[in-house]
């Protein structure tokens, strides 16, 4: 198959009142792993329902291959869907739910007929119907499985059976609506590198819908993180997670979720928490609240740093989160991730200080934006 990219242009959408998605700008790279995700209601399916041809935009253009296709029907874009809920037929085997979008596309409505199409159908069709659901199905490890029913098949092999189902239709790309969520999580788990795994084998252009930013995370070349019908941040997973754009995106992107320190910036440009100075400095703000974003694994103990009190600690096999509040404001609550053997050293009441890794730092604007950091020096803690 050869990968084709996928251009969104000005794409919007609306319901009643509700503008869903607003002025969308995307280009999916030939053979490229795209994730959309957001949380629910941020017009992520709606847009890969706009891709499909399953809904019509209200306004803008869907370009697959370099070709105008938005006006087109789903069957005339050449792309396979994946659905949430697998979408397989309950009374056919595995083999005829893989083989019915061939026959659906290369018989006549006579040789699709139970009792008299293989009167009707080409022998020399219907044996490279069966050699490429063979060929899927060996991909995809479920040959073995061809003779059983969805109701014999376990969650993930169901799964294997509806991308098995795409594969054999040699698609300009791939389009996958939360196809994991119905699985548990060591299955989930497993899915991710079979998909991850497929798409590295195959070279074809994916385009996968889910709220779970740790799939997005672990499969994608490339991530559109959505909110309110935007695009809030284009990147890669490394780029949302080092360095978001916005505070939107460091809260979503991060497990466990990054700390947020309200602090202020003097006149002088300098960054302050709780009167203390944090060795940060920005150029072009002066005199404003803002945010401080710190990933829980870029906060360490120092001698004289950030005093914070141990609520609790969790073990999390090699690593452990430490859950703590800010001394002086119980309401800031902060989580340090250290190696589980590593010592915490906290006086009688719980209290310790913090420092962090001052090259790490993320910092957002009252708007959300973030700010430019000045001072590249080391934190003196």
């Amino acid at each position: 198959m050869t990968p084709r990219a996928v251009e969104l242009h000005g794409i919007g959408k609306g319901f009643g009142a509700d503008d869903v998605l607003k002025n969308i700008d995307l280009t999916i790279r030939p053979g490229e792993f795209l994730s959309l995700v957001g949380m629910s209601g941020c017009g992520k399916s709606t847009l890969l329902r706009i891709i499909a041809g399953l809904e019509q935009p209200d306004r803008g253009t869907v370009l697959i291959g370099g070709e105008d296709v938005t006006k087109r029907d789903p069957s005339d874009r050449n792309l396979a869907m994946v659905f949430q809920s697998y979408a397989l037929y309950p009374h056919m085997t595995v083999r005829q739910n893989i083989a019915t979008p061939l026959r659906m596309r290369r018989l006549s409505l006579a040789a699709r007929l139970p009792l008299v199409g293989g009167m009707a159908a080409s022998s020399h069709t219907l044996g490279e119907i069966d050699q490429a659901v063979a060929a899927a199905a060996a991909l995809l490890q479920i040959d073995h499985l061809l003779d059983r029913k969805p109701a014999q098949l376990s969650g993930g092999q169901r799964q294997r059976v509806a991308l098995a189902r795409a594969l054999v239709r040699e698609p300009a790309a791939f389009l996958m609506d939360e196809p994991l969520s119905n699985l548990d999580a060591k299955l989930r788990a497993h899915m991710r590198d079979e998909l991850a795994g497929l798409h590295r084998r195959l070279g074809a252009t994916f385009i996968y819908v889910t709220h779970d930013q740790v799939e997005a995370m672990t499969m994608s070349d490339r991530i559109a993180l959505m909110t309110e019908g935007r695009i809030e941040q284009l990147g890669t997973p490394d780029e949302l997670y080092r360095q978001p754009a916005t505070l939107t995106v460091a809260r979503f992107i991060g497990t466990p979720s990054i700390n947020l320190l309200p602090v202020e910036i003097s006149a002088e440009g300098r960054v302050h928490a709780q009167g203390q100075d944090l060795g940060l400095a920005v150029a072009d703000r002066k005199g404003d609240a803002a945010t401080l974003g710190l990933r829980p694994e870029d906060l360490h103990p120092v001698v004289d740093g950030l005093a914070v009190r141990i609520a609790r600690s969790e073990m999390h096999g090699a690593d452990r989160f430490v859950h703590c509040h800010l001394l002086k404001d119980e309401a800031v609550r902060l989580t340090v991730r250290i190696h589980a053997g590593a010592a915490l050293e906290a006086d009688a009441d719980g209290v310790l200080h913090l420092g962090f890794r001052r090259e790490n730092a993320h910092l957002f604007g009252d708007d959300g934006l973030r700010c430019a950091l000045a001072d590249r020096r080391e934190v003196a803690a």
